[in-house]
């Protein structure tokens, strides 16, 4: 391993494997693992139930209650699911600092379901903060466009959000910058009363802790 620049969480460096990087990766790495978890859990935990494509540094975990059964009942409810690729980089630094640069596609079919969504006034709901800041990389004039690439997009209430009515998300820290892209989908008031009862129930946070929907009124 050659490091080839850094910064205070994160460094850049050239790998020489034996075999392909994924295998080696798979034989000796392991999950990004915070001090909350008493033990390593197996790299199936930090999967979602759908994903099917390498690339992600942490597991969106708002997708992780999404299990099968759970679409088919939302399907037969009349719920439409539209997926894209998210490659997931390390979360943001909690104080305040942006979030990094995240690798995303989104398909031509879940940008004509989003857009169809949109114009027949039908809600998005987004599962994840990456999922809103995929979108809305992707929308032009209210419409999402097939779009593949990084995006650097930064979600803030200033900015506001086009393309999302609403959003499942886990609970984040104070300081964490994904709490102004929620602030951007929800005004600071819902948002103040449901971080207050989750504190006041107990729930729990970060990746493994417990979600909430976020719908505006």
């Amino acid at each position: 391993l050659r490091v080839e620049s850094g910064g205070p969480r994160l460094w850049t460096g050239s790998l020489h494997t034996p075999g392909p990087l994924a295998a080696w990766l798979a034989e000796h790495g392991g999950p990004i693992r915070y001090a909350y978890t008493a033990a390593p859990w197996p790299l199936s935990a930090y999967r979602t139930p759908y994903a099917d494509t390498p690339g992600s540094v942490e597991m969106p975990s708002a997708g992780r209650a999404l299990t099968r059964r759970l679409r088919r009942a939302l399907t037969a409810r009349g719920v439409q699911v539209a997926c894209l690729v998210l490659h997931t980089g390390v979360s943001s630094p909690e104080a305040g600092e942006a979030p990094f640069a995240e690798w995303f596609e989104v398909p031509e079919c879940t940008a004509s379901a989003v857009t169809a969504a949109r114009r027949e006034g039908r809600r998005v709901i987004a599962v994840g903060t990456t999922v809103v800041r995929a979108l809305e990389s992707a929308a032009r004039g209210g419409a999402v466009r097939p779009t593949a690439g990084w995006t650097e997009l930064i979600v803030t209430p200033a900015r506001g959000v086009s393309v999302i009515d609403g959003l499942l998300t886990g609970w984040h820290e104070p300081a964490a910058s994904h709490l102004q892209l929620l602030a951007a989908v929800a005004d600071t008031e819902l948002l103040d009363a449901s971080y207050a009862e989750a504190l006041r129930a107990g729930y729990r946070w970060h990746e493994f802790g417990d979600l909430h929907l976020i719908l505006p009124r």
